[in-house]
């Protein structure tokens, strides 16, 4: 099957911001980063080049959020406004560190059946059946508390993928049909109407925000921005920035898979520094050029982080000078969510569609981000591979199949085939979309 991709293999990452926002951040200031939905506060003078962090504030947010919840209250209490870096065993209905009491009669060793250049969307779905919070939300039913019937969908679409994996976790069947699946995905979202082929990773964010409408308990209606108060430091900024944005989106979805992203404006003459904090459902990160025969992960979130320098017509607007002036801007992630996507961008829409073939080396477990963290001084969470969105072949000829962690062994899932892999073949030049599981606390 063939594949079509929107993502430029340009030097500077991007993340899908908001519910279908996908921002790019080549951008020369933060209001291009997102819609206006952003918020950001003024730094004022600084010293040092560095913000003022009140460390025993962030204590005190970390203490006010320490609690465990268990599968049994998802979608049923209330939610956490916290930022997941700072406490990592909590996130509000989402808890890791409870054995869910969930009894499956299958081992989800299922394959898909090929409706017809669906490959794409087969993929994804095992990397979903196989993420232990996915699959337990909608297995024990807790979903159905949740349902909306304001959505587009009035439930459909989250009814008939619950119903998909009952299938596959039955015990039944060596192969299941996602027929009906396929039908409620081409209603809620009309791009995949029919068979032509498509991205698995633009599937992921349509389905993703498909199925975050038909659980979504946050308020309707017009979106309204509360300016924050005067005077907040950057953790409290965060967590205003979050309590809006789940005022409005909130779904047992958004606990699983939306982190915080922030990013930083300093000026260059005054040294003001402006900071605007972002939600992201998945990291879209860029394949730097390697004089070697590959890369590594960490070497990717380097290229996405890096400092950016804003000059010439780029040049923002300092809120303390009040004029243009150069600046540079730095991302680094507040709040890390408990199941983290990430895209490697290898395919270009440059003059000519291309596909970078580069091998990219990945962790299979024990994946540290603290160097990516807005409080590397705090405990970051770890994470372990679950599951990867594989394409081979080129830009016009292609085919994807996952590789899914099933117990403690992989398997390699190929529509309606399924086998077992070793460890050695689970990192490839062929590996698209990464889904990692925050570890639970030991």
């Amino acid at each position: 099957e063939a594949v079509v991709s929107t993502q430029s293999t340009g030097s500077n990452g991007s993340a899908t911001i908001g519910s279908r926002h996908y921002g790019s951040y080549s951008s020369s200031s933060h209001s291009r980063l997102a819609s206006s939905s952003s918020l950001s506060r003024s730094g004022g003078l600084q010293t040092g080049g560095s913000s003022r962090i009140n460390h025993s504030e962030i204590e005190k947010i970390a203490n006010k959020y320490r609690r465990s919840v268990s599968i049994d209250s998802l979608g049923s209490s209330g939610r956490s406004s916290e930022i997941v870096n700072v406490e990592p065993s909590a996130n509000g209905r989402i808890a890791q560190d409870l054995p869910s009491k969930l009894t499956l009669a299958g081992n989800g060793l299922v394959g898909l059946k090929n409706l017809g250049n669906t490959c794409f969307m087969n993929s994804i779905l095992q990397c979903l059946s196989h993420s232990a919070l996915v699959r337990e939300y909608f297995l024990s039913k807790k979903y159905k508390a949740d349902l909306s019937s304001t959505s587009k969908m009035q439930g459909r679409l989250a009814e008939e993928f619950a119903s998909l994996l009952n299938d596959m976790w039955a015990g039944r069947h060596d192969t299941v049909s996602p027929n009906k699946f396929k039908s409620a995905v081409a209603k809620s979202a009309p791009r995949f109407v029919g068979y032509s082929q498509q991205d698995s990773q633009e599937f992921l964010r349509f389905f993703m925000e498909g199925l975050h409408e038909d659980l979504n308990k946050g308020k309707k209606g017009k979106r309204k921005i509360e300016e924050p108060p005067k005077g907040l430091t950057d953790v409290q900024l965060a967590e205003h920035r979050w309590n809006g944005y789940t005022s409005y989106d909130n779904s047992t979805i958004v606990d699983i898979f939306v982190g915080l992203l922030k990013s930083t404006l300093t000026c260059s003459v005054c040294d003001h520094k402006s900071v605007t904090f972002d939600p992201f459902w998945d990291l879209s990160l860029p394949l730097p050029r390697s004089k070697g025969s590959g890369l590594n992960l960490q070497s990717c979130f380097a290229e996405f982080t890096q400092e950016e320098i804003l000059d010439g017509d780029e040049k923002p607007t300092c809120e303390n000078c009040k004029k243009r002036q150069k600046c540079t801007k730095q991302f680094s992630i507040e709040r890390f969510p408990p199941i983290l996507v990430l895209h490697l961008k290898r395919f270009s829409e440059v003059r000519y569609r291309t596909k970078l073939s580069t091998k990219v080396d990945f962790p299979i477990e024990n994946l540290d981000l603290s160097e990516l963290s807005s409080h590397p001084h705090l405990s970051t969470p770890k994470y372990d591979l679950v599951g990867v969105s594989n394409h081979s072949g080129n830009t016009f000829s292609g085919h994807y199949i996952a590789y899914c962690k099933v117990g403690s062994r992989w398997h390699r899932f190929s529509d309606s085939s399924v086998s077992s892999i070793s460890r050695s073949d689970i990192v490839s030049s062929e590996a698209y979309v990464l889904f990692y599981e925050r570890q639970r606390p030991r």
